[in-house]
């Protein structure tokens, strides 16, 4: 019998501070000190808490908790919001030019995704056309919002970037919807990291608001899109959205009732909810087959291995299925399957050709 696979849907991955160009520095962009122990950009670091940051300590450790592939997303500090044009086409190129080489060269270990940034349309599209035409990416990388190019923060699901979905689903992309930057829109003081614990779950169920609003999984039908860190206030607050569009109707008028993007089969949220109470309102309301394997890693909210956070590669799953919340056949498809259908749809040449590469 075949084994089955274990594919990890969300991970990140930093460049060695000697890969990342000078002017990323010289501009405040983005950087890792030569020591490795910051990233950093302008009046902002963050320290680098494992060394599965980087390439190599990053197959190490795959190797050691049988991670047989990873989705490696964009670095949510490389969404290119508040950069000058220049700068942000030369950035987002560098982020998207460093993850086609670790796909090219690390087929069997990697695929991996690339970012474009909304407020600038037309330059979207021909980053999407090269990305997907010239270096075979799959997985289109969106932030939950972006800043326009007047200064306004928009829903990354606002009508004006539908162009951005036409042609995701022309070439029958993956999409991966992950939250950052919300301190620079919220106003709040940013205090016991309130807007990564807080305010990115936030950020997602606004975003999920939207995009099933706007009907986009039954408009852009060749197109899946994934809800980081398991769209967890989406699947709270779906009751009360549900209630608001029910007895506000005015409020609504040519949008699609949120029921009806419930479950749907190309609306996925990875796993990575911590707990498993979060997980079993994410399976009764989704099922189990709309949930896919999200490590998060390496960062320390990710489920990575920690005494202090009882916590390791796979964790929440085990729990499930100890509970009786999954079964092992679920289990299995939430690690291989569902990922694949994420990725690839219904083309089973693809899903195919990435399980050879894997296992060769």
């Amino acid at each position: 019998m075949k084994r089955k696979l274990r594919i990890n849907g969300h991970s990140h991955l930093l460049p060695y501070p000697e890969e990342i160009p000078q002017f990323m520095k010289d501009n405040g962009i983005f950087w890792v000190d030569k020591d490795r122990n910051f990233m950093l950009q302008k009046n902002w670091k963050r320290p680098v808490t494992d060394s599965s940051f980087f390439l190599n300590e990053k197959l190490d450790w795959m190797d050691k908790y049988q991670i047989d592939h990873a989705v490696v997303l964009n670095l949510s500090q490389l969404y290119g919001n508040g950069l000058r044009m220049e700068e942000m086409k030369q950035a987002l190129r560098f982020q998207n030019d460093f993850n086609a080489k670790i796909q090219q060269d690390h087929a069997s270990k990697f695929t991996c995704g690339f970012v474009v940034h909304p407020g600038y349309g037309r330059g979207a599209l021909w980053e999407i056309e090269r990305c997907v035409e010239e270096l075979g990416m799959k997985l289109l990388c969106l932030p939950t919002h972006y800043m326009d190019t007047v200064g306004t923060w928009r829903c990354i699901f606002a009508k004006e970037n539908e162009p951005i979905f036409e042609l995701a689903n022309k070439y029958n992309l993956a999409i991966e919807i992950h939250p950052y930057d919300g301190e620079k829109f919220i106003k709040l003081e940013n205090t016991a990291w309130r807007f990564h614990l807080i305010w990115m779950l936030a950020q997602c169920a606004d975003a999920y608001h939207f995009f099933t609003l706007n009907g986009y999984a039954d408009k852009y039908p060749n197109m899946r899109t994934c809800f980081a860190h398991g769209g967890q206030l989406a699947q709270m607050n779906l009751g009360r959205r549900i209630q608001g569009f029910d007895g506000r109707p005015d409020l609504f008028e040519g949008k699609e009732h949120p029921r009806k993007s419930v479950a749907h089969k190309n609306i996925f949220f990875d796993t990575l909810v911590h707990d498993t109470g979060s997980l079993q309102l994410i399976i009764k309301n989704q099922t189990s087959k709309q949930i896919i394997m999200g490590l998060d890693d390496p960062y320390p909210l990710g489920e990575m291995e920690s005494i202090i956070q009882s916590s390791y590669p796979g964790k929440i799953l085990d729990l499930a299925q100890d509970q009786n919340l999954l079964s092992s056949e679920e289990c299995d498809a939430i690690w291989e399957d569902n990922i694949l259908q994420w990725l690839f749809g219904d083309d089973k040449k693809k899903k195919e050709d990435l399980i050879s590469k894997i296992i060769s």
